[in-house]
């Protein structure tokens, strides 16, 4: 049984459904993972013993009697501490929050659970998930698991974890401006950030709501498939046949290559090299409406944050990490009439770009510029802190700005991941063409 605890989930599922492995007995396995783990601490702020057994015993019985309810019927799943999961505290990673347990699970959780899905429980995470780093000295840092003194990537930091240790066989985490793919690529995982407005946000605590989006951490592509389906109610897309041959493909150049590191920089080149000999055309371009994009990132974000959480901080603002306090408290820094003018000039500058990349299969990027930095060192240091976030946060955070759906893909470099972008609600395409470079990039 041990070794099904590092499968995909989608393979966990048809072991499922040929009666080669019991959903109960897995179930149980995880959580003697998660009960003996040393790390277990770091990865999970509650773990749902009793509601996980249960709804094994169920997924069980549905098995045994043939009327499974989908490909991930019987599988168990993490969850990031900012869905709510009825009577299990859900703090977003704070402290400010502690003590909040939710009536109902959010809505997506429902949705997932009516899937067959076992919640195995609820994962650490930044404060507020404001931050790509992952790190959290108020609750829990979880590790990284190429370096477990270094920045697991965040905010959806124990999501991706709780999968790269073996505890859970995919978390589901949050992207507002990269949340989702930096932990992904950090911990050598595939991550899915969904169209804004794709999957329903009800019941899961807010950042910054135009875009906050649910998006899957996993081992495959197939599983951010099969993840992405079951909570539409849906059947999976047809993955089969995905190739390179024939895609053309945008390597942005310009601002997303500034400043990267050796070890980011020399993964993306192999990367795109390898997919080029699969067959696909790459062409390297700078696209200048990418810059104004990101230059009314700062007015629009940290205003969102700053209203919806500002009232709750002023509080206790001492309760609060330093750093994250002070990108909360910058967002005060901008007059509504700012930020109603860089809306309107970033509904302008979406149709812009869509215009100018029609003719790609997909935009290509590396997902950081950098590597996971030292958890130590930005604890001791605000300023590098603030530097390592924002060029952390800041190759993600176009495709949240523009409205696209993007998915990163681990390459053969530990914690350095390319990232391929879309046009909004075009994941099942996206998700073909994340299949058929899965491998290639990988070598």
């Amino acid at each position: 049984m041990q070794d099904w605890l590092n499968k995909s989930a989608v393979s966990q599922g048809r072991a499922i459904e040929r009666g080669a492995l019991c959903p109960l007995a897995l179930t149980e396995a995880y959580l003697a993972q998660i009960a003996t783990d040393p790390l277990r601490d770091r990865i999970y702020s509650a773990v749902t013993e009793k509601r996980a057994l249960l709804e094994a015993m169920t997924a069980r019985d549905r098995a045994r009697d043939g009327v499974r309810r989908g490909p991930l019927d019987g599988v168990a799943l993490s969850w990031k501490d900012l869905f709510d999961s009825a009577g299990t505290p859900t703090a977003a990673g704070s402290d400010l929050l502690a003590g909040r347990i939710p009536l109902r699970d959010a809505q997506v959780l429902r949705v997932a659970r009516q899937a067959g899905t076992i919640c195995l429980g609820k994962t650490h995470m930044t404060e507020f998930a404001y931050s790509g780093l992952g790190v959290n000295p108020v609750t829990a840092t979880p590790p990284c698991v190429n370096d477990h003194g270094a920045a697991p990537g965040g905010s959806s930091s124990g999501a991706a974890a709780s999968v790269a240790f073996g505890l859970a066989a995919l978390g589901v985490g949050s992207d507002t401006g990269g949340s989702v793919r930096i932990p992904a690529a950090w911990n050598d995982l595939v991550g899915l950030k969904t169209t804004h407005g794709r999957l329903p946000l009800e019941g899961v605590v807010p950042l910054a709501r135009r875009f906050d989006t649910v998006g899957p951490l996993a081992r495959s592509v197939e599983d951010c498939a099969a993840f992405l389906a079951t909570l539409e109610g849906r059947v999976p897309p047809d993955l089969r046949g995905a190739t390179l041959t024939g895609r053309r493909f945008l390597v942005l150049d310009g601002v997303p290559f500034d400043g990267i590191r050796t070890e980011p920089a020399r993964a993306f080149e192999d990367a795109a090299d390898r997919m080029a000999h699969a067959g696909a055309t790459l062409t390297r371009a700078k696209l200048p409406v990418v810059e104004e994009v990101l230059a009314l990132s700062a007015i629009i974000y940290t205003p969102e944050a700053w209203a919806e959480w500002r009232d709750l901080i002023e509080t206790r603002p001492e309760a609060v990490f330093p750093p994250i306090l002070a990108r909360f408290r910058s967002g005060a820094e901008h007059s509504a009439a700012d930020y109603s003018a860089a809306w309107a000039s970033l509904d302008g500058l979406r149709k812009r770009y869509l215009a100018q990349v029609a003719g790609y299969d997909a935009v290509l990027l590396p997902t950081a510029p950098n590597m996971p930095p030292n958890t130590e060192r930005l604890l001791a240091d605000e300023a590098y802190y603030t530097t390592e976030n924002l060029l952390t946060l800041r190759n993600t955070r176009i495709a949240n700005m523009l409205g696209l759906c993007a998915l990163t893909l681990p390459t053969n470099t530990p914690s350095a991941g390319i990232s391929l972008m879309v046009g909004p609600m075009e994941e099942d395409r996206l998700l073909r063409l994340g299949v058929a470079a899965e491998s290639v990039v990988r070598g």
